[in-house]
C-alpha cells in the first residue's frame, strides 16, 4: 500500500497516528505492539473531534508518567522490544534519529544523549504506535507534500529557540525535505513527526500515481483560527501495474562466518529495515568455500545496514550499487481463524497467507500448517468477493 501525507498544518507524531487510525488501522493490534514494549501506565484512545470545518481522529495518550527527561538509550530500550519485530525495528530508527541529531546539537555522544520534552512515556507510545499502524496497513511507501512551518520561537529547557525547534530543523535538512510557510504562529512541526518521516523512508513531492482506498484526517492538539489544523491522510495503491525504485545493493564476501551467524544476520537485517537479505554460497580464491551476503536496501537505510553488515561479519569492506526494483502492488487481508488472526498477502495473481500467522494458528488450534494455510486462504478468497470490498487483484 501507498500512503501520501499532506501536512498543510504542520504534522505531529499525534497527529501521524490519528491519521493512519483514520484510514483504518486497528486500535487494538496499535495497543498489543505498545503493551509489547513492557511500559505501564498509559492508555491510548482514539475519537472524533472537529478542527475547523472538518472531523478528525484525535490520538490521545495519558500516562502516569511524570519525567519528561530520558536518556536515549532508556527509550531505545523500550521500542527495541516492540513487536512484531518490524515494529520495533521503524520505532528504533526514529529514535535513534532523534538521538543524533541532540547529540550534534549539544556536541555530546550519541551514548551520553538526554531527550528532553520528547523523553516521556508518550514518544514510546507515539513511535511503537504509529511503527505498529504502518505495518498493520501494509504501507510499502510513504509519500509527503512540503511542511508547513510555523513562526516565532518554541520555550524548552534549554530556554527560548527559534521555530523550527533545531531538533526538528536538523531532521528536516536529513530528509531534504520541503517546507513552506504555515501562516500561524508556534510549532507545527515537531521532533517525534519529523523522527517518524524519516524512519519510514517518506519521500517528498506531490501525490504519487495511485488509486486511493481510504482518507483519514488526524487531529493536532491546537485550534488554529481560519485554519483546519489536521493532517490528511490517502491510503492507496499504485496506479501502475509496477512500481520502480532506485534501491541499494550491499555485498559482502566471507570465508570465516558460521552458518548460526548468517542466519542470525538475516534477521537483524531485515529488522534493520532491509527489503530483502539472502546469502549465496561461493569458492574464493585458492579454492575456499565462502558465502555471499547480499542486502538489498532503500538508500535512506542502506548505511545503517552496511553498519550491522560489518559489525556482525567482521568483513573488511562492503560492495554497494544502486539498482532498479519493479515493485508488482499488492494488498494485505487479514482474516481470523480460532481467533487468530492471519494476513494473507495478495499479487496481481493470487495470494499467500503469512507463514509466520499461519504457524502460531496452526500451534494453538492443533491442525497441519497447510491446512490451516488453505482455509485462511480460501476464507480471505471469499472475503475478497464480497460487497464493498476494495481488493483489486488485477
Amino acid at each position: 500500500m501507498i500512503l501520501w501525507l499532506n501536512p498543510f498544518s504542520g504534522l505531529s507524531g499525534d497527529m501521524l497516528l490519528g491519521a493512519l487510525l483514520g484510514v483504518g488501522a486497528p486500535l487494538d493490534a496499535v495497543r498489543a505492539s505498545v503493551a509489547s514494549t513492557g511500559i505501564t501506565g498509559w492508555r491510548l484512545d482514539a475519537g472524533t473531534e472537529r478542527r475547523g470545518a472538518l472531523a478528525a481522529t484525535r490520538a490521545v495518550v495519558t500516562t502516569d508518567d511524570t519525567a519528561k527527561e530520558r536518556r536515549a538509550a532508556e527509550l531505545l530500550d523500550l521500542v527495541g522490544r516492540a513487536r512484531p519485530e518490524p515494529v520495533a525495528a521503524l520505532a528504533t530508527r526514529a529514535i535513534t534519529a532523534l538521538a543524533e541529531v541532540e547529540a550534534g546539537l549539544h556536541g555530546v555522544p550519541v551514548a551520553d544523549v538526554h531527550l528532553h520534552e520528547i523523553g516521556g512515556v508518550d514518544t514510546v507510545v507515539d513511535t511503537v504506535g504509529v511503527a505498529a499502524a504502518l505495518h498493520e496497513l501494509g504501507v510499502a511507501e510513504v509519500h509527503c507534500g512540503p511542511l508547513a512551518m510555523g513562526e516565532g520561537t518554541v520555550r524548552t529547557r534549554h530556554g527560548v529557540l527559534p521555530l523550527p525547534a533545531p531538533a526538528t530543523a536538523a531532521l528536516i535538512a536529513r530528509m531534504a525535505a520541503p517546507i513552506v510557510p504555515a501562516g500561524v504562529a508556534g510549532e507545527t512541526v515537531t521532533p517525534t513527526g519529523a523522527a517518524l518521516l524519516l524512519a519510514a523512508g517518506a519521500r517528498f513531492g506531490p501525490a504519487p500515481a495511485m488509486s486511493v482506498r481510504a482518507v483519514g484526517y488526524g487531529a493536532g492538539a491546537k485550534e488554529f483560527p481560519g485554519r483546519a489544523n489536521v493532517l490528511q491522510a490517502l491510503l492507496g495503491e499504485s496506479a501502475h501495474r509496477a512500481s520502480t525504485t532506485t534501491m541499494v545493493l550491499l555485498e559482502t564476501n566471507v570465508d570465516d562466518v558460521t552458518g548460526e551467524l548468517l542466519g542470525h544476520l538475516v534477521g537483524r537485517l531485515l529488522a534493520e529495515g532491509a527489503a530483502d537479505a539472502w546469502v549465496s554460497p561461493v569458492t574464493m580464491k585458492k579454492g575456499r568455500p565462502a558465502h555471499t551476503v547480499h542486502v538489498l536496501a532503500d538508500p535512506a537505510g542502506a548505511d545503517g545496514c552496511e553498519r550491522l553488515l560489518l559489525a556482525e561479519t567482521g568483513s573488511l569492506g562492503v560492495r554497494r550499487q544502486r539498482v532498479e526494483r519493479h515493485a508488482l502492488p499488492r494488498r494485505v487481508r487479514t482474516v481470523e481463524l480460532a481467533g487468530r488472526p492471519i494476513r494473507v498477502k495478495y499479487g496481481p495473481w493470487g495470494g499467500k497467507p503469512e507463514h509466520d500467522d499461519v504457524a502460531a494458528a496452526a500451534e494453538a488450534v492443533g491442525l497441519p500448517l497447510r491446512e490451516v494455510a488453505r482455509r485462511a486462504l480460501a476464507l480471505a478468497d471469499s472475503l475478497a468477493d464480497s460487497p464493498g470490498d476494495d481488493l483489486d487483484l488485477r
